[in-house]
């Protein structure tokens, strides 16, 4: 399993490492994946999914019902 989010695409970055003398030595900046259980495509499934990402869905998740009551009482 790739480290790799499932929703971003969010990969591995890679750098210098640099130390007080200001040596380089190369290194590796990890995402920070989380398993989740998610519908995908009307199936559960577990995804590797970047904390970032996850933090936006939950947060397009609430935001959603609130939006749809609003142009529901627009209408009215």
């Amino acid at each position: 399993m790739s480290k790799v989010c499932a929703v971003s695409g969010k990969k591995a970055m890679s750098g210098n490492a640099r130390s007080h003398s200001l040596r380089a030595t190369r290194r590796k900046w990890n995402v920070n994946l989380q398993k989740v259980h998610m519908m995908v495509n009307g199936k559960p499934q577990t995804i590797r999914v970047s904390a970032r990402a996850l933090k936006t869905l939950k947060a397009g998740a609430k935001a959603k019902p609130v939006a749809a009551a609003e142009e529901t009482a627009k209408a009215e």
